[in-house]
């Protein structure tokens, strides 16, 4: 998987943009979601459709627990706590048991390696979640927008990062 750069102010790993105001792959990825969660099959060119394709299943994460019972009344706050919260929930690696595509990704190869990839899948992760958030709950009334939650059962390629 490659390590893009982001454009953000969490501390980790990934080398900033170039410029502030380019585009990184957590706009890209939020951006395209509603047209890749239609996807059964993605075609892997390189590293950068990796880390693409995990920020993808991450964001359907993300909308099912915003479209959990619980999560009904969450104000735009709210709902950026609890998935930034569940941004740093102890997750899988490519390589490990639990993670749903170990056969289109690479373990890391040694354990500085997956220290390294997991520093970074952390703070991107922390970044689409607090974007994510400004995106779907940007509507007058303050709930989120139906035109994302109705996204929310869609598994991109029929799979989902949680079990």
């Amino acid at each position: 998987m490659s390590m893009l750069p982001l454009r953000t102010k969490i501390r980790g790993p990934a080398p900033p943009l170039a410029s502030p105001s380019d585009q990184d792959i957590v706009d890209e990825a939020i951006e395209l979601f509603r047209i890749n969660a239609l996807f059964r099959n993605f075609e892997i060119k390189g590293g950068a459709d990796r880390v693409l394709i995990y920020l993808i299943m991450f964001i359907s994460d993300c909308l099912t627990k915003i479209a959990s019972p619980p999560a009904k009344g969450w104000s735009a706050n709210e709902a950026t706590k609890q998935l930034t919260s569940y941004a740093v929930d102890n997750f899988s690696l490519p390589g490990e048991p639990g993670f749903p595509l170990n056969n289109l990704y690479q373990a890391p190869a040694t354990r500085p390696d997956a220290d390294n990839l997991r520093q970074y899948l952390l703070q991107a992760r922390q970044e689409t979640a607090i974007r994510l958030v400004a995106r779907v709950y940007d509507t007058p009334d303050g709930k989120p927008s139906k035109w994302w939650m109705c996204f929310q059962k869609r598994k991109f390629m029929g799979k989902s990062l949680t079990s």
